[in-house]
């Protein structure tokens, strides 16, 4: 359990992540899904479930760490650990997946900083275990805890607005660059090829078939 500040500041941490969590369900049951029923691309799902994550580990920290009795590096070190291996395994499906593999590049970022939260989360949850009132490591948690809340909005901005909102991508779009996440559209190739088989030269069809007389 935590006492004094802390216990203040982890009230309003659970009560913003509750709120946010919320808000990210109305947000992903009103947002427009694709006509033509394909699914959406590995990157784009990574993300989304960042963002679930992101504001799910905040929310429980907090609740079980007001829990009187109870030690918060015990949901610290199990919520590190998991979104440790959150981000490995959206790694992975980026890789195994041809059309992630080619914007693997663009990921880095959210990677990194998605393995240092929760490895800091980790590793407070730990010195926190062995002194439930250490003050150093209470620090840190709160202001692991906070960061995984700002990186949550920020994953949820780019599901609302489907849109990379980060600096490599900014830089991009600035550049005329600029990619949508679904992975749809005339940029999703390496080289912007066009939505879609090309037909054959000459201006047939998808089929060979030769074009209309007249």
């Amino acid at each position: 359990m935590v006492y004094g500040t802390y216990r203040d500041l982890f009230t309003a941490v659970a009560a913003s992540a509750a709120s946010l969590t919320g808000l990210l369900f109305v947000a992903i049951s009103v947002t427009p899904r694709s006509s033509r029923g394909d699914r959406r691309d590995v990157v784009q799902q990574v993300r989304a479930a960042a963002s679930l994550l992101a504001f799910t580990n905040v929310l429980a920290v907090s609740l079980f760490g007001l829990v009187p009795g109870n030690n918060v590096g015990y949901p610290a070190i199990v919520l590190g650990i998991i979104g440790v291996l959150f981000t490995l395994a959206g790694l992975r499906s980026m890789l195994a997946d041809p059309a992630g593999r080619r914007r693997i590049r663009g990921q880095f970022g959210l990677i990194a900083l998605l393995l240092a939260t929760f490895t800091v989360e980790l590793a407070s949850g730990i010195v926190v275990l062995g002194n439930g009132r250490d003050i150093a490591g209470l620090d840190l948690l709160s202001n692991v805890l906070v960061a995984s809340m700002l990186i949550g909005v920020a994953r949820a901005w780019e599901l609302v607005g489907d849109r990379d909102t980060g600096i490599i991508s900014s830089i991009a779009a600035l550049a005329g660059r600029e990619r949508p996440l679904t992975g749809y559209g005339v940029l999703d190739g390496p080289a912007g090829e066009p939505d879609g088989p090309p037909g054959p030269p000459g201006g047939g069809g998808q089929d060979g078939s030769p074009p209309p007389a007249g």
